[in-house]
């Protein structure tokens, strides 16, 4: 059986694109850092490294939508295609697991 074909990403500038990769490639590695969620502190150390780069490469996408004029943030759009691409799941990686039945971390 094949998998439910996934909607269509919204109509994106290159520089919105952009931000939206960069951004999720910054969500990714914070929650390889997350100490809640953690493994290990090399993979922490290994995502922490990586972050510098990521970062800036969002920053360079935010001031080459400035640049253009692009001043504002069509938040909508944006969310729906975070949303396509996996990120409410990904993001939530990044905040502290859920409690279990008992109160315990789940």
């Amino acid at each position: 059986m094949m998998p439910p074909e996934l909607p269509p990403l919204p109509a994106l500038t290159r520089a919105e694109s952009e931000v939206v990769d960069a951004y999720l490639e910054v969500v990714d590695l914070l929650a390889r850092i997350n100490p809640a969620r953690g493994h290990d502190t090399y993979r922490g150390l290994r995502a922490a490294q990586g972050l510098v780069s990521k970062a800036a490469r969002l920053r360079d996408a935010l001031t080459l939508m400035h640049e253009r004029g692009e001043s504002q943030v069509h938040a909508s759009t944006l969310a729906r295609a975070l949303r396509v691409l996996d990120g409410e799941r990904r993001a939530a990686l990044v905040g502290l697991p859920g409690a279990g039945p008992e109160g315990e971390p789940g």
